[in-house]
């Protein structure tokens, strides 16, 4: 079953075709990385899907029904530069989502609504490594943590579908490697669909149970706007290997 089918997407901007012809199904509960070079359209292709555009062309679906034309809480979204808020502590923000879906217009839980709320919170801040900072407030974080928090925020609305917008690409290669051992284990845990956008082409393998490689038009390849030129398949064996390596 696929949870989201991307059918003959185009993008243009000013007469500029950014994106052209995309086709693609993506399965519940798999792990999709994007790669391709800069400027290629793999932020426009995850912010079509977040519903911060609209296709020019085309349509995408999510179960069959057409995409809100808003952002809704059943996609959530980390992005390259740590997306959480300054004047919350770690727990607010860990909290807020929490506070969002079940007092929409208060924007505040109350009570015994908001002691579990907090238990709650606390179980997500144990389960990303952040135990210890709950009192803390971002800047008092390292980039890694920060990293941590924006997981364990977009976490705490249980989205059906992730959506990651080079997260990990500003952090040091040791604090990068330990995040992907923890994106990969709430993966497994939770099995929510999961939509990357990455440069790094050994991290999309890493990570990824399919690899979706964008390019822009070449003298080989004469369209307007950059397509899908590969869908590949990730072996778990091969990405076990690729992981232990």
């Amino acid at each position: 079953m696929s949870t989201i089918e991307i059918k003959d997407v185009w993008q243009i901007y000013n007469d500029r075709v950014v994106l052209e012809k995309l086709n693609l199904n993506i399965e519940e509960g798999s792990f999709v990385s994007i790669v391709g070079p800069s400027g290629c359209g793999k932020t426009t292709l995850l912010r079509m899907l977040m519903s911060e555009e609209i296709p020019s062309k085309g349509g995408i679906t999510l179960d069959g029904a057409p995409l809100s034309h808003e952002p809704t809480q059943e996609r959530g979204v980390v992005f390259q530069r740590y997306s959480v808020f300054p004047h919350l502590t770690v727990l607010g923000n860990v909290l807020l989502p929490l506070e969002l879906k079940e007092s929409r217009w208060l924007g505040k839980l109350l009570g015994p609504r908001r002691y579990d709320a907090k238990a709650e919170a606390r179980q997500m801040l144990e389960h990303v490594g952040l135990r210890g900072a709950s009192e803390q407030y971002p800047a008092q974080l390292s980039g890694g943590m920060q990293q941590r928090l924006a997981l364990a925020q977009a976490l705490m609305a249980k989205p059906r579908v992730l959506l990651l917008d080079e997260p990990f690409s500003a952090l040091d290669p040791g604090t990068r490697a330990d995040i992907h051992v923890l994106t990969k284990r709430l993966w497994e845990e939770t099995r929510m669909t999961i939509v990357m956008v990455t440069h790094d082409i050994s991290e999309a393998f890493r990570l990824g149970t399919r690899v979706i490689v964008l390019e822009r038009p070449t003298p080989d390849n004469p369209a307007k706007g950059a397509r899908i030129t590969h869908d590949i398949p990730v072996h778990p064996r091969a990405k076990d290997k690729k992981g232990a390596a």
